[in-house]
């Protein structure tokens, strides 16, 4: 999950030569203030398949990372802040 989450943070920031829009749409719940300004939204996933694509099985975990995680400017920043968020909260 971790991997996933550094690759996301990569694809949604703009850090890997990937249109986001491939994988991703932004949340358009502008009234949810909980969470972070980069909220994915989770498409419905008829096939098995589809269920454990890369983009599907990283929205959960994406979309409960706080404000200061997903705001990290650089990859390193990102895992450093990821690991620190997960051993205060348990992962």
């Amino acid at each position: 999950m971790r991997g996933d989450l550094i690759e996301t943070y990569k694809i949604m920031t703009g850090k890997e030569a990937v249109n986001r829009k491939h994988f991703f749409q932004l949340s358009s719940c502008e009234y949810n203030l909980r969470g972070h300004s980069m909220k994915l939204r989770k498409q419905r996933a008829s096939l098995d398949v589809w269920k454990f694509f890369f983009s599907q099985r990283v929205m959960k975990e994406w979309n409960l990372l706080p404000q200061d995680v997903v705001d990290a400017t650089s990859v390193n920043q990102f895992k450093n802040r990821l690991d620190n968020f997960w051993q205060r909260y348990g992962h």
